[in-house]
C-alpha cells in the first residue's frame, strides 16, 4: 500500500486531503513556518499569504458590471518563485454566490535583475506570459509578452495588471484586457483582505 492510499475502496470518501507524508517540504503562506523565502522572492514578500475579497468585472462585450468574490494564494516552497492560485465566484446584488467564475494558476518568477515573470494558466484554455517589475516595495506592474489559447478559448491578445498593497494592508489590483476584438481597456478591479500569512 502506498502511504495515504487505500486498497479497500474507502478512497471514494476522501476529497483533496492534505498529505503530510511527502518527502519534500510543503508550500507555505506563513513566513514564520516552513522553508525560508528565497532571497530572490524578497521583492514579492508582501504578497505571500492568502487573500479574499470582492471586485468588479466590466467589458463592452458583457452585460456587466458584475460583482464577484475572489481568493488569491501566494505561497512558496523555498525555491525562487511563488506559486499563485486564484479562484473567483460571481455574486448577485445581495452578495449571494451565483456560481464559480474565473480560475487561474501559475508562478511568479522574480529574476536576478528584479524583473518578474508571471506564468498564468486559465481554466478557460488561455495561457499568458507576463513580464514586469516592482514599481515600489509594495506595488508591481506586469504586461503580457505572449498569450496562447486553445482552439475553444475566447480570443485574448493582451493583458496588463497592476498590484499593490493599499491603505489598511489590503491587496488591490486592476487588470486591463484586449480581447474579442476590443482594444486594451479596464476589465477587473479587486480589493482583497489578508486571511492567512
Amino acid at each position: 500500500m502506498i502511504s495515504g492510499v487505500t486498497t479497500d475502496g474507502s478512497s471514494g470518501i476522501r476529497n483533496l486531503p492534505e498529505f503530510t507524508d511527502l518527502p519534500i517540504p510543503g508550500d507555505t503562506v506563513n513566513l514564520r513556518e516552513g522553508p525560508e523565502l528565497h532571497p530572490r522572492c524578497l521583492i514579492l514578500l508582501p504578497l505571500v499569504g492568502i487573500w479574499r475579497g470582492e471586485g468588479e468585472i466590466v467589458y463592452p462585450t458583457i452585460d456587466g458590471p458584475y460583482h464577484f468574490g475572489q481568493q488569491v494564494v501566494f505561497c512558496h516552497d523555498g525555491r525562487p518563485f511563488l506559486r499563485y492560485e486564484s479562484r473567483a465566484w460571481l455574486l448577485d446584488n445581495a452578495g449571494e454566490v451565483i456560481r464559480p467564475a474565473a480560475r487561474e494558476t501559475g508562478f511568479w518568477r522574480p529574476q536576478a535583475d528584479d524583473t518578474i515573470e508571471l506564468l498564468a494558466a486559465h481554466g478557460t484554455g488561455i495561457v499568458e506570459l507576463y513580464y514586469g517589475r516592482p514599481c515600489t516595495q509594495t506595488s508591481w506592474e506586469l504586461a503580457t509578452d505572449a498569450v496562447v489559447r486553445s482552439s475553444s478559448a475566447k480570443e485574448v491578445s493582451a493583458a496588463h495588471r497592476l498590484y499593490g498593497i493599499v491603505e489598511g494592508g489590503d491587496l488591490a489590483y486592476v487588470e486591463q484586457r484586449a480581447m474579442v476584438g476590443q482594444p486594451l481597456q479596464p476589465h477587473v478591479s479587486v480589493r482583497l483582505h489578508r486571511v492567512a500569512g
